[in-house]
């Protein structure tokens, strides 16, 4: 019995609760704007487009730099090249002074390279102790040798005056061997000469290996000594980007080619970059006004100019056309801009005094794309158009300022009466222009 009560009450509560939702459909469809009014003034042409902030100069924080010049005495010129790993770095936006820590690099290649060579110039350094005691050694004999045949040659002399009474036999023998012992001490000496010029060779040769090892060892100790990083000067550390966008931080690599840890950017004078389609880039020049909003500083407005256009387009991801590079400077300075803040950027192009603008959400187009606008007073306007920006179309003829316009297509249209058809030859002559200037 309770049962039976209870369903049709909720049938009942069901259909109540239908029929509001209805009325609220029904207000809500009567309170839809369904007309504007045609504008006059200023009208701006500009062109809108989101990007970040960036500092129009920074300082780089740099790994260690080997210097491989020639000029600059070849350091660096027998090390082995590695990528460096970044072991530490500071966190994003931390405020530094000058001298003040910022990164460590990983130095196990080096100090395993480091080790290495000490060792090889202790064995060098071996080499030339021993190459120079054999050379003391094997020259000593030399001179000894040297020594006992000048010795032998005087022999000979006294041999040879004490025999000037003999037969002249025995005096030929003795003269003989005088000169046997003049040739033999001869010998000694050049072989002597010979030997110590080959010596200091191979000890000049040792000793260029033991200079050129220990400033290799000095290079690597001069090296890793630059792997604790420090801030060049003051101010806030920003992460730098490759060209794939992505930050440096700690567990990344840099190689020898750009030592770049991180950037130390001049917070004063910062800059909107963003990217203009290959559609509106024609249209932006240097020095035309901007304004910029921060998404991170809501109510704020900023002035700006823009500073550049790249020559060059790019392909960026999710756009099918090419994008240009533009970057606009921020006039004045505030403390509170940081690199990397998204920003809204509108660039005004050209303002046209007393213009007659409407919404181009109101222009409509039929089949043979001639421009009408549907009016309050039931006629359909055909109307010249000009310049447009992202809300608004300038309409050169058709309608006054004031008059009011459809919003969106009326309900039947079919009843409204066409006006403004002597416009057709105009639209049709400013089409073909559009076309043979292209």
């Amino acid at each position: 019995m309770k049962r039976s009560l209870i369903i049709p009450g909720l049938v009942v509560v069901a259909a109540i609760a239908a029929l509001l939702v209805f009325n609220r459909m029904a207000s809500t469809k009567k309170n839809v704007k369904m007309f504007t009014q045609a504008s006059s003034g200023n009208f701006e042409i500009t062109v809108a487009g989101a990007g970040e902030l960036v500092p129009e100069k920074s300082i780089d924080i740099k790994g260690p730099v080997l210097n491989t010049s020639p000029q600059g005495g070849g350091r660096g010129m027998d090390m082995r090249f590695m990528d460096l790993k970044i072991q530490d770095l500071v966190p994003e936006g931390t405020l530094v002074s000058e001298g003040d820590y910022v990164a460590q690099l990983d130095r196990t290649n080096y100090d395993n390279t480091l080790k290495d060579e000490l060792q090889n110039l202790t064995t060098l350094n071996a080499s030339l102790e021993l190459k120079t005691l054999d050379t003391t050694v094997t020259l000593t004999a030399l001179r000894d040798d040297i020594k006992n045949q000048t010795y032998a040659v005087e022999e000979a002399k006294i041999v040879l005056d004490q025999s000037k009474f003999e037969p002249p036999a025995t005096i030929h023998k003795a003269e003989l061997d005088l000169d046997r012992q003049k040739r033999a001490l001869e010998q000694l000496k050049k072989s002597y000469g010979l030997k110590a010029a080959q010596t200091l060779v191979d000890i000049n040769t040792v000793k260029l290996s033991v200079t050129r090892k220990a400033k290799l060892v000095q290079d690597l100790q001069d090296y890793l000594a630059g792997f604790t990083i420090k801030a060049p000067s003051s101010g806030m550390v920003i992460y730098k980007k490759n060209q794939l966008g992505t930050k440096t931080k700690a567990g990344s690599s840099i190689n020898f080619f750009d030592m770049t840890v991180a950037t130390l950017p001049d917070l004063t004078v910062m800059l909107s970059k963003i990217y203009v389609s290959e559609v509106e880039v024609a249209d932006v020049k240097p020095g035309q006004r901007a304004d910029i909003s921060i998404d991170a500083l809501p109510g704020r407005t900023y002035k700006g100019v823009v500073l550049s256009i790249a020559n060059v387009g790019e392909q960026l991801p999710n756009s099918d056309a090419k994008m240009f590079e533009t970057l606009i400077k921020i006039d004045g300075t505030d403390p509170d801009l940081r690199p990397a803040m998204t920003t809204s950027n509108k660039i005004t192009l050209k303002t046209l005094g007393n213009a007659v603008f409407i919404p181009t959400e109101c222009i409509q187009a039929g089949p043979d794309s001639i421009p009408f606008v549907y009016m309050k007073n039931k006629t359909k306007h055909i109307v010249l158009l000009g310049d447009s920006n992202e809300k608004y179309t300038i309409v050169e003829k058709g309608i006054e300022p004031g008059a009011s316009i459809y919003l969106m297509p009326p309900e039947e249209p079919e009843g409204f009466k066409t006006m403004g058809k002597e416009l057709i030859p105009l639209i049709r002559q400013k089409e073909m222009t559009a076309v043979s200037t292209r």
